[in-house]
């Protein structure tokens, strides 16, 4: 099975989600999407596929996400979106991209269920 993990090897549960697919067995495709962060349209379709919203894609314990005010009940999907693809350290990790689907592997053992 081929899987696409959007990752930041300097997070834990990344690092995990990452051993997790390469015990299965997978064909990993690692993306550090720090520093080759998604296009927005990418992006947008993870999350569709994933059946998330952009602000659940979102990093909000981030002090940036506050800051930008996207943590407020009227932050836009758009607005959100926007913000992500400018800072990517918004985009919440780790997300996993297999035939079976995408999740946001928080905790990791999430990417279980698409493997």
């Amino acid at each position: 099975m081929k899987a696409i993990i959007y990752h930041n090897p300097k997070c834990g549960t990344s690092r995990k989600t990452l051993d997790i697919l390469r015990e299965s067995g997978a064909d990993v495709t690692v993306v550090e999407y720090l520093k080759t962060p998604p296009s927005r349209s990418e992006l947008q379709r993870l999350y569709n596929r994933a059946g998330i919203t952009p602000r659940e894609g979102l990093r909000s314990k981030e002090p940036l996400a506050a800051e930008l005010g996207l943590t407020a009940p009227d932050a836009s999907d758009d607005a959100i979106l926007d913000a992500m693809i400018a800072n990517p350290i918004l985009i919440n990790r780790p997300l996993v991209e297999t035939e079976k689907g995408v999740k946001l592997c928080r905790p990791q053992d999430e990417v279980r269920a698409i493997l």
